[in-house]
């Protein structure tokens, strides 16, 4: 009997051109930046990178990358990460590619030019025996994903989406979802609602939803329950990445039999770190790093806090 341990990320590769500037440019605006830099990106390459780099359980991913120059950084990230890529080579497309603008408050405008990731087809999903959990993204085409949730569900792999970029789902896709993973937009754009977040995880009717809330933290709606995380205390240098990291570290705290209480403290130690230093997948935080925020850091946001930002009643009224 194959033991099923692992942690199958499916999705987008990017190479990330970062321009630090000091605010995010208006339409029609031009702004002069600084220290351009080159990094790793994609948010399925993120996760992929921030579920390695959480330990205690194998990671593989499933990208697609072009025939070019821009491939080399991207395969090499994953390799040094300890992720097990299994690539689809496009010879006929970029490279994916995301252009950043990087203010000096830590926040940022992404443009994403998707390349080789919007080749990937449901018939590239690899072999599951071994795979616990599949973790997927909105990055790459829609199809594409819902038919990974099927064959996945169907082969009793627990299905995780990270519904990002924000877009409308199909029924199917989400009926084959066992975790859904939004901010706050993107709750908004599925659920069509765009009142308090407990309504509009009440409107989906999903029975595990986590809504990540930036530098607040987490919540997250579990088998009828609802949990609350606070982010911890850091000085953000670039936001880039965090909610990928969430996602990576939530997953892999959830196949390592974590329940979600501890999986999203983990995920939000580990989110906070993230967004310490510059590039997105340069600042995933290694394991040992998390367990010391975890044992001294301070965390944002009280529960009470976070209750009312989500709609819930406090806990002590």
């Amino acid at each position: 009997m194959t033991l099923r341990n692992t942690v199958l990320v499916a999705g987008s590769a990017n190479l990330d051109f970062v321009v630090r500037v000091p605010h995010i440019p208006a339409p029609g605006e031009t702004v002069l930046g600084s220290n351009f830099l080159t990094f790793p990106g994609g948010k399925g390459a993120n996760q992929a990178v921030a579920c390695a780099r959480a330990g205690g359980v194998p990671t593989r991913m499933l990208l697609a990358l072009g025939a070019d120059d821009f491939a080399a950084p991207l395969e090499q990230s994953l390799r040094q990460a300890g992720v097990d890529a299994r690539v689809v080579r496009i010879a006929d497309a970029a490279t994916g590619v995301a252009f950043i603008c990087l203010a000096a408050d830590a926040e940022n405008a992404i443009t994403v030019a998707p390349g080789a990731n919007a080749r990937l087809q449901a018939d590239d999903l690899p072999d599951l025996s071994d795979t616990s959990h599949l973790l997927m993204q909105l990055e790459s085409p829609l199809e594409a994903v819902t038919g990974w949730a099927l064959v996945a569900r169907n082969a009793g792999v627990r299905t995780v989406l990270n519904a990002a970029p924000a877009r409308s789902l199909p029924a199917e896709l989400l009926a084959a979802i066992d975790v859904l993973v939004v901010n706050e937009g993107e709750l908004a754009v599925i659920s069509g609602e765009s009142g308090p977040i407990a309504t509009a995880v009440e409107r989906l009717g999903k029975a595990n939803v986590v809504v990540t809330l930036g530098a607040h933290g987490s919540c997250a709606h579990i088998d009828g329950e609802w949990l609350v995380q606070s982010a911890f205390a850091v000085d953000a240098v670039d936001t880039t990445g965090a909610g990928d990291t969430f996602c990576g570290a939530l997953v892999a705290a959830l196949a390592q039999g974590h329940g979600f209480a501890v999986a999203l403290r983990r995920a939000s130690a580990a989110a906070s770190l993230a967004c310490t230093r510059m590039g997105a997948q340069a600042g995933v935080p290694q394991a040992v790093e998390v367990e010391e925020l975890l044992a001294n850091g301070r965390e944002s946001s009280s529960p009470d806090e976070l209750r009312r930002l989500c709609g819930l009643p406090d806990l002590n009224p």
